[in-house]
């Protein structure tokens, strides 16, 4: 699309109100970018920002992580959450040393074939490392459009057909316009156009908003259910890495027995919640373990188990 009547101020707006985030700088590798994007699933920028100036002084290309333990990516993941996207960063580097000359390769069918890099990564660093055109159509880009576009209140719990064309439909022809107007879009869902509470008043398009237009109806889509993050799963597995990280720090494994004292009975939903996060972590390749029902953090070599534990 050549132009649309959203570009222009969504554009303006970026180019006074973006954030300065290293990833975005100019002299950021294409490492740096793929880094930031894997630690910014489902993380806030303010946690990401130092594990990201972290990582990056320790393995600055892709050839410095290949070359440590998996155990060394999962370890420096500290408490980001989602751990699995360490190993995958390990694996990618892996990859990347192997078949591109320990580069990031530029092409999206290239990207798309790394371990644990989908279409959305794949479309971001092609975009913001690069400099190509791609929908780039993170969860703040597909409020912003769902807003300003279609005219509700929130997008459908997963993506839709008919949003993936909203998103290609309004990028922009030419290339470096089309990179910006991806990160700006994004930006704005971030800043100003947010899930709760939007800043409509702030905002470059509101006069051009279809939400707005039509009365700011309210979200009536699938329900969205939210849960507690103590207690979750998620929650237990986390305890569980973090007290494998401390003891990998001094160079020890821990029993199973120690490692059900890292989980407090309180925070429990199910008596069996300690062993299933346990034996999940195994399967996941997140932890490995040793003889004498010991465990520690993975090294090279070591393959998950090809059977995913009992629930």
């Amino acid at each position: 699309m050549a132009d649309h009547p959203l570009h222009t101020p969504v554009l303006a707006w970026y180019a006074v109100h973006a954030r300065v985030l290293p990833w975005r700088e100019p002299g950021c590798s294409p490492w740096g970018v793929l880094v930031s994007e894997v630690m910014l699933q489902q993380t806030p920028v303010a946690r990401v920002l130092p594990a990201w100036q972290r990582w990056t002084a320790r393995w600055p290309r892709p050839a410095d992580l290949a070359a440590e333990p998996v155990g060394e990516a999962i370890r420096a993941w500290e408490r980001l959450g989602y751990p699995r996207r360490a190993v995958r960063l390990h694996e990618a580097a892996t990859a990347m040393v192997e078949r591109h000359g320990g580069e990031v390769p530029s092409a999206r069918p290239h990207l798309l074939a790394l371990p644990g890099i989908g279409q959305y990564t794949a479309a971001a660093v092609a975009s913001f490392a690069f400099g190509q055109r791609h929908a780039v159509v993170d969860t703040n880009v597909r409020r912003v459009l769902a807003r300003a576009v279609t005219g509700v209140a929130q997008a459908a719990p997963a993506m839709t057909a008919a949003e993936r064309a909203v998103a290609e439909n309004l990028v922009p022809d030419d290339e470096a316009r089309a990179a910006t107007w991806a990160v700006a879009s994004m930006e704005l869902g971030a800043l100003i156009c947010t899930a709760r509470s939007p800043r409509c008043a702030d905002c470059p398009v509101l006069v051009l908003c279809r939400w707005q237009a039509e009365g700011t109806p309210p979200y009536t889509g699938p329900p969205r259910r939210g849960q507690r993050y103590e207690g979750t799963d998620r929650y237990v597995r986390g305890l569980i890495m973090a007290a494998l990280r401390d003891a990998h720090d001094t160079g020890g494994a821990l029993t199973r027995a120690r490692l059900e004292t890292a989980v407090p009975d309180a925070v429990l939903r199910d008596p069996g919640q300690r062993a299933r996060c346990l034996d999940s972590l195994v399967f996941d390749g997140l932890v490995e373990p040793l003889a004498r029902n010991r465990f520690r953090l993975p090294l090279d070599g070591f393959e998950p188990h090809p059977t995913r534990p009992s629930r």
